[in-house]
């Protein structure tokens, strides 16, 4: 799995053959996980975080997605104050562990640090004037975890669809169902599954965008239940992780085998979009599910 961009800052030494001092001068450049690239961060924000060498695709906050797919200032946000407790009382380390703390300890400080209530952003708004719910995940909460609060502000937004009968998106990145709330955080995949099966009764259209990555109790449940389910080139799509592959199997996986452009091959999505091209391709969907808006 390909981390997350690495920040640079201007380098001053103190002194020959010393190791360079970082000065807190603030970000001028990010360098690519992938090819190593250094690109200056100005341009690089400008190419909607996508590296300009080898066109690896960084993960966004689920605000950064909203505001790159839908129209400006359209969106209104619901349920933003579900928030996840502690059911199981799970500690995230063994007691022994000298920075032991709670998963409510853990929740707290993942609020705090991304101003967020969980791991997905739900609400409603317009692409070209066209009103959709949508269901944003945010890898940066927890890894994007699918616990009890996911799984039901997603379905919220599922019915809030049917109510409305507008069609649905949901962008995912996850890694799975969160393992703080056991059950409870399983039982999502079988609720969100339920909600799309209505949602498809109403024929309302569903759908679903892959980003990096999607895998595990996600991927298994509303990630590969769309109408139409898009993918960012290069995206970790997948149930189980390569790396836990390697150690159940005992053998090397070849390179790029459980990306997004390996299930396109594969007939699993229907196409890998590129992000500068997202806004338009939903556009085009939306004008093709929705009779009335067909020119």
């Amino acid at each position: 799995m390909v981390k997350e961009a690495v920040p640079l800052t201007e380098q001053a030494f103190s002194g020959k053959g010393t190791k360079p001092v970082l000065p807190a001068v603030g970000n001028i450049a990010v360098k690519c996980t992938k090819c190593k690239e250094i690109l200056y961060t100005r341009d690089w924000e400008k190419d909607l975080k996508v590296c300009a060498r080898c066109n690896h695709h960084f993960r966004l906050t689920a605000r950064e997605r909203i505001t790159l797919l839908v129209d400006p200032d359209s969106f209104v946000e619901i349920d933003a104050d579900l928030a996840s407790t502690d059911p199981l009382h799970f500690f995230t380390q063994p007691p022994s562990h000298p920075d032991q703390r709670s998963y409510a300890e853990k929740l707290d400080a993942e609020q705090r640090k991304t101003g967020l209530t969980d791991a997905v952003v739900c609400g409603h708004a317009t692409i070209e004037a066209m009103t959709l719910a949508l269901a944003v995940m945010d890898f940066h909460f927890m890894g994007g975890s699918m616990g009890s609060v996911v799984g039901e502000k997603i379905t919220r937004t599922i019915e809030l669809g049917i109510e409305q009968r507008i069609p649905v998106l949901v962008v995912s990145t996850s890694g799975g169902a969160r393992m703080q709330e056991g059950l409870y955080a399983l039982m999502q995949m079988a609720k969100t599954s339920a909600a799309l099966a209505k949602l498809r009764e109403a024929h309302v259209p569903y759908f679903s965008l892959l980003t990096d990555p999607t895998t595990g109790g996600v991927s298994a449940s509303f990630a590969m239940l769309g109408d139409v389910i898009l993918a960012e080139p290069g995206a970790l799509i997948c149930f189980t992780g390569p790396r836990v592959i390697e150690q159940f199997m005992h053998i090397k996986i070849p390179e790029n085998a459980v990306n997004s452009e390996f299930v396109l091959q594969h007939g699993m999505i229907d196409a890998v979009v590129h992000r500068r091209d997202l806004r338009a391709t939903l556009a085009q969907l939306l004008r093709l599910y929705l009779p009335s808006t067909r020119m």
